[in-house]
């Protein structure tokens, strides 16, 4: 009889699905059916072994990757199994954070900023110190606020009330920093890096935390590990002493994030870190031609932080692979451009048969001004993310003032839509909430005879909040999934 976790597995993916006890590294090349083995073993460990799915962490970079591993652990258990701790990091960490943050004395409804959030603390930073995009880009600051997040004692300054030196070099940035910091902290909100950092704090600092949660954790597997930055694996592996179950599966040629922070060479030098792991190399490649292989091969043999393997596959040979190195942008875009006519006219192909794949948005400009050129019609695919969406931010920040009175929300939704409260409005309600020690939505409740606070669109505002606060009795307002990066 056929077990249906196991069949169609070929020879090295049914190794790494049974090996399940120690450390564990499996180099997966590009389409050699990871996800297949790493579902496989997480539903073999489950069904087989009969370990609880509530003690296995499975973390993945993307909500996406998350979603579909665990579809695919359903179709080969079914879904009565809680599937919860197949995540990403930043899930574990608010999943995590939720129970645990008040070891800290932070509350547990702590708020999450994502990076519109974050551009809105910084617009009123540069407000506070008189300056504009001439002077900083908000990208600029946001850059140097993860760097710092990354090299500096921030913890000890927030949590512990301990001075930190801040990279000097340029003291703008670092006047920024810390005032961007005074404002998290004075709101008990968490950006998407500190997610990651109060996390590690918490543990390297609460032994019965940690204890608590390494003997839940019996097994860890790691996806795409050669993009875990050294915080994300000081966390896997951290949580992973007590069993000694670590499983990471990635290939160190397909690193594309070293720019923020990833460290192939824990995935390369895992066997030296730990002499007992057992490699297991998955090449055996289901999606691409020999032809591409070879071309693909040949280039990654030229990286020094990797470790050694050629991909191979059965299928046929194909069409040979076609390279052309053009000596600009423009002359790229035109060769693009000549290529689908040439396609159209040789092929009897339709312009739907075609796509043109690039690395970064920007990149499509030239390309668009050379079919615009051509008369060649094009549609492009991508957009706006749902939570960045401007009326699904400003419903989660109504709703989130209603239940948290945070100020991010009260900045965001006080006068929009127009209310006439203005710069003099907010400076004065502003003014009120930091001598009295109150939120902004506190100091309005409490200040609302105030005579510059007294406007209709004021009194308007909190006769709205009273009301949506009286519905929420009735009715249930259910969190959004707050880990939508990546």
């Amino acid at each position: 009889m056929n077990d249906p976790i196991l069949e169609n597995l070929n020879p090295s993916q049914l190794q790494a699905v049974k090996t399940t006890e120690g450390y564990v590294r499996v180099i997966a090349g590009a389409g050699s059916g990871k996800t297949k083995a790493l579902t496989s073993r997480f539903a073999y460990i489950v069904d087989r072994l009969g370990i609880n799915s509530s003690n296995i962490l499975c973390v993945t970079f993307t909500n996406k990757a998350a979603q579909e591993m665990k579809r695919r652990v359903k179709t080969l258990i079914g879904d009565t199994y809680d599937l919860a701790f197949i995540t990403t990091y930043h899930g574990f960490c608010v999943r995590f954070l939720r129970e645990e943050i008040n070891k800290i004395h932070y509350p547990k409804n702590f708020i999450i900023l994502d990076a519109e959030d974050q551009k809105s603390i910084l617009r009123d930073i540069f407000n506070e110190l008189q300056i504009n995009s001439k002077h900083l880009t908000f990208k600029q600051v946001l850059r140097f606020i993860s760097k710092q997040k990354s090299t500096s004692n921030y913890l000890g300054y927030i949590l512990e009330n301990k001075g930190f030196e801040p990279d000097q070099s340029d003291s703008l940035s670092s006047r920024i920093f810390q005032i961007y910091l005074d404002k998290l902290k004075r709101n008990y909100a968490l950006d998407f890096d500190d997610l990651i950092h109060f996390t590690a704090f918490i543990l390297d600092n609460n032994h019965d935390v940690l204890l608590k949660w390494q003997e839940n954790l019996h097994y860890i597997q790691v996806d795409e590990a050669q993009d875990s930055s050294e915080n994300q694996f000081h966390l896997v592996e951290m949580l992973s002493r007590l069993h000694q179950n670590l499983f990471l599966v990635g290939d160190p040629d397909q690193t594309i994030y070293e720019w923020r922070g990833a460290k192939p060479e824990y995935l390369v030098e895992f066997d030296s870190m730990f002499p007992d792991t057992q490699t297991i190399i998955m090449n055996r490649n289901y999606r691409s031609t020999p032809n591409i292989l070879k071309i693909g091969n040949h280039i990654i043999k030229n990286n020094t932080v990797r470790v050694d393997k050629d991909m191979v596959t059965d299928k046929p040979e194909g069409f040979e692979v076609v390279h052309f190195h053009g000596k600009n942008d423009f002359e790229e875009s035109r060769w693009i451009a000549g290529e689908i006519k040439e396609i159209l006219q040789a092929e009897q192909a339709s312009y739907s048969d075609i796509t043109i794949l690039y690395r970064s948005n920007h990149l499509s400009r030239n390309i668009e001004q050379a079919l615009i050129k051509d008369n060649i019609p094009y549609a492009i695919f991508g957009g706006i993310r749902f939570f960045e969406r401007k009326e699904i931010k400003d419903v989660l920040s109504l709703l989130r003032l209603i239940v948290q009175g945070d100020n991010f929300s009260f900045l965001r939704m006080h006068n929009h839509p127009s209310r006439g409260l203005g710069k003099k409005f907010l400076e004065r309600l502003s003014l009120l909430a930091g001598e009295q020690n109150l939120s902004l939505l506190q100091a309005l409740e409490n200040n609302i005879t105030d005579r510059e606070l007294a406007k209709k669109g004021a009194v308007e505002l909190l006769e709205l909040i009273e009301g949506l606060r009286e519905t929420a009795k009735t009715k249930s307002i259910s969190a959004p999934c707050e880990d939508h990066t990546r």
